[in-house]
């Protein structure tokens, strides 16, 4: 059982903590329970049964009227509401709801009904990365358990490949090369696939070596694949001190080719090599991958700089 303080449920569902209050007080929607220092406290259920309430209070329904509802025509209701393909926090609210429960089918409907209306990567820009970030704010509280984030994970990870399989084929021969990589003991997936598929649909041809890979093997990688550029991924490896390191020799292997690089620790304060790009948003990286001519013929490139 989660144990959220109100902020927690502030962040979570994008409900005020002072509406919160209210709802509690004057509708009993929230039972918490009193720490012997009277602080409120939540439970699992508390926060499903605030996101139910939000979505539907976000559709028109009134306070006093969703206060009424049982649990199963509460779930009922937000089960049968008119989908909005731009009600982005709506969908996240029942992503949320349904990871609570450990509910398979209904996450992969929430995520298929997302891509059916927004398209595909309009549903993990504004559907599946803020799901992913109230995810990371449930982990830092402990409110959130190994279980219940493996299967968002791995979910997400079976739409990203599939959505991939399905593009057309890119002639390694006639298109800009990447290589995509994770570094040795990096598990954290999710961004480089769905970086594979960007570079992908936009004509380039990426040689994807995904988790876990010593950096030492590029060099064999490079001279027979010839790239134009790697990128990688650092979200929790290298430790945070040895980032540098890890860049130096990353730099050293491939000296002659773009590094990008990508995710929370490619963030710190480091000297970037030469050839080094740091990647601040996604949406950064979308809009590189567009700028970049994807066919192999045309090398005139102008590279982002750490200013911009």
């Amino acid at each position: 059982m989660g144990h959220f303080s109100i902020s927690d449920l502030e962040q979570l569902s994008g409900i005020k903590a002072h509406t919160i209050r209210i709802w509690e007080q004057r509708y009993g929607i929230l039972r918490p329970v009193r720490t012997a220092t009277n602080i409120r406290t939540y439970c699992d259920d508390d926060l499903r049964r605030l996101l139910n309430v939000a979505t539907l209070c976000n559709r028109g329904y009134r306070i006093s009227q969703v206060a009424k509802l049982t649990e199963q025509e509460l779930a009922n209701a937000v089960v049968s509401c008119d989908d909005d393909a731009h009600n982005y926090c709506q969908q996240v609210n029942g992503l949320l709801a349904a990871m609570l429960e450990m509910n398979e089918l209904q996450l992969t409907n929430l995520l298929n009904q997302a891509i059916q209306q927004a398209g595909f990567e309009q549903a993990i820009l504004h559907v599946a990365y803020p799901f992913l970030q109230r995810i990371g704010v449930m982990w830092q509280t402990g409110t959130v358990n190994p279980a219940q984030e493996h299967l968002v994970t791995n979910l997400l990870r079976q739409k990203l490949m599939a959505a991939t399989d399905a593009l057309p084929p890119v002639q390694p021969a006639n298109a800009r090369r990447w290589v995509l990589f994770l570094p040795e003991g990096e598990m954290h997936e999710l961004a480089l696939l769905f970086m594979n598929y960007i570079l992908r649909a936009r004509g380039h041809h990426v040689l994807y070596l995904g988790q876990n890979l010593p950096v030492s093997e590029l060099k064999a990688v490079c001279s027979a694949y010839q790239p134009y550029a790697a990128l990688t991924v650092l979200t929790a490896v290298p430790e945070r001190d040895e980032v540098q390191d890890f860049v130096n020799e990353l730099h050293q292997i491939c000296p002659d080719i773009t590094l990008f690089l990508y995710g929370p620790l490619a963030q710190l304060n480091f000297k970037m090599p030469p050839n080094a790009v740091r990647l601040r948003l996604i949406t950064d990286f979308i809009a590189l991958a567009e700028g970049i001519c994807a066919c192999a013929c045309d090398r005139k490139v102008e590279l982002p700089t750490e200013a911009s």
